[in-house]
């Protein structure tokens, strides 16, 4: 009942945000923390709506945006890597003040790249359960050969060189235990995935160069990697904390209160409050 709650929270707070580009929470009040938030792969900006709502309920601004690509009426054809990163540096340059900066799952990856760009207006990084690649390495190469290939055949045979959405591996990877109620109505909120986001290779020195504060949001029950590998990725921070809140790898559909608190603590943490 838990979880179906948290679905019933997003879905409200999506219904009183614009569509569009995102969605946005109140501004922060003063000693508070301002967020980004970044999705990933097959997500769009609505699926922080839940976490948005717990964030301002504790005073703290967030929003998020929606990568290019992505929505459900968006354009994927010829969606590069390169449109990803023109739209967050916009987006952190739009700011009128820095922000902590949270990427989830594929969205390690822009941030990576991206982030060094407007580092003026970045307070902190953070990644939830995200992937973290090495210098002149692209998400194609990281993932097992064969499910690599299944992604080429895929992009291949659609008519806009983008991976559709995989109904088998959120029920029985991403959402494994989760009810029937709950993995519907996320699989109702995904889109196809752009393949370019998988094939382009960053630099990820001015990254490691950033000098910010740095954490890693874990869920601890997210088994679509081991726990180690998450824990591993992160390394390429370099220095880091790890802030640890319960649930799996779209904890974010189904308790986002958890990781509102998770983030509340990485702004405690900051100073911010």
């Amino acid at each position: 009942m838990a979880a179906v709650a948290s679905v019933l929270i997003c879905a409200a707070a999506a219904q009183a945000q614009k569509p569009g580009a995102g969605s946005a929470g109140a501004p922060s009040k003063p000693g508070k923390a301002e967020f980004l938030l970044l999705h990933g792969a097959f997500h769009v900006g609505d699926a922080w709506d839940g976490v948005i709502a717990a964030l301002s309920k504790a005073g703290h601004g967030a929003s998020a945006i929606t990568f290019p690509g992505h929505g459900k009426s968006a354009k994927r054809g010829g969606v590069t890597f390169e449109d990803y990163e023109r739209a967050l540096v916009a987006a952190l340059n739009a700011r009128a003040k820095p922000v902590v900066l949270v990427g989830h799952s594929a969205a390690g990856v822009v941030m990576q790249a991206a982030a060094p760009r407007a580092a003026d207006k970045v307070v902190a990084l953070v990644i939830h359960n995200a992937f973290l690649l090495g210098d002149g390495q692209s998400m194609i190469e990281i993932v097992p050969p064969k499910i690599a290939e299944a992604f080429r055949a895929a992009a291949a045979a659609s008519p806009d060189n983008s991976m559709p959405v995989n109904e088998g591996f959120i029920r029985n990877k991403l959402m494994a235990g989760e009810s029937k109620a709950v993995t519907d109505f996320v699989l109702s909120q995904l889109v196809p995935q752009p393949f370019g986001y998988y094939t382009h290779k960053i630099a990820t020195g001015p990254f490691d160069a950033m000098g910010k504060p740095r954490y890693l949001l874990l869920a601890t029950g997210d088994d679509s990697l081991p726990q180690a590998a998450w824990r591993g990725m992160a390394r390429a921070l370099g220095k880091h904390k790890v802030i640890e809140i319960p649930g799996g790898h779209e904890v974010l559909y189904t308790n986002p209160v958890a990781v509102a608190r998770g983030l509340a603590e990485i702004a405690r943490d900051l100073g911010s409050s």
